[in-house]
């Protein structure tokens, strides 16, 4: 599956400021949002798995990319497009054992060292943060603000398509794109917006035209 990965999207339901999951989800697709991924830390497996289905039939709907943080086994029991993996879970490649060759597997890093070894591992792409603060996410003190510049070293480093994430808002996502990120990813961005629709598009249009895109 080829993923156009713009603006992206990362659900964590505490911070929807009492709206479900699905709503924020079916607003920021409707706003232009091109891939979602579950995440919603402190949520038990099985309530995961409930909400990845749900999610998986929103965003096949629509046909935006649908992708599972950390859980290859939810990925796999949801049939979503692929997973997001960290430091603490499986191995890029034991990822793609169990989901497949067709599956997008997706890595966060932090350095051009730790890009180098996720691409010669398979990842399809790079999640490269917390390019700026967040609380949305406990960062080690390290990964944090790493900074446009280090976006742009990874860019440079590897060829497979980087995603900037951490603080990124409309207003700083185009120096996150200017730098060689070919998308952003947010969480509070959308999800504690007051309008999450307008919110993603807002965050697309800034997308859009820090590529020089129509």
């Amino acid at each position: 599956m080829n993923i156009e990965f713009g603006t992206y999207l990362v659900t964590q339901g505490s911070r929807s400021r009492g709206r479900t999951t699905e709503d924020i989800v079916a607003a920021a697709v409707a706003g232009g949002v091109d891939v979602v991924q579950l995440r919603e830390k402190g949520a038990t497996a099985r309530e995961r798995y409930h909400l990845g289905r749900a999610l998986r039939e929103q965003t096949r709907d629509a046909d935006v990319a649908f992708l599972v943080n950390d859980r290859v086994d939810i990925a796999a029991a949801v049939d979503a497009d692929g997973v997001h993996l960290g430091d603490e879970d499986l191995p890029v490649a034991a990822a793609r054992d169990v989901l497949g060759d067709g599956a997008i597997v997706g890595r966060s890093v932090s350095s051009v060292e730790a890009a180098r070894r996720a691409v010669q591992a398979g990842a399809d792409y790079l999640g490269v943060g917390a390019v700026y603060a967040t609380d949305s996410k406990d960062v080690r003190e390290e990964h944090a603000e790493i900074g446009p510049e280090t976006v742009a070293a990874v860019a440079d480093a590897v060829d497979v398509p980087i995603v900037g994430i951490g603080g990124i808002t409309a207003a700083n996502a185009p120096d996150v794109i200017e730098a060689g990120a070919d998308g952003v990813a947010v969480v509070s961005a959308i999800t504690a917006a007051d309008d999450p629709e307008a919110a993603t598009r807002e965050l697309a249009e800034a997308v859009r035209s820090a590529r020089g895109s129509p």
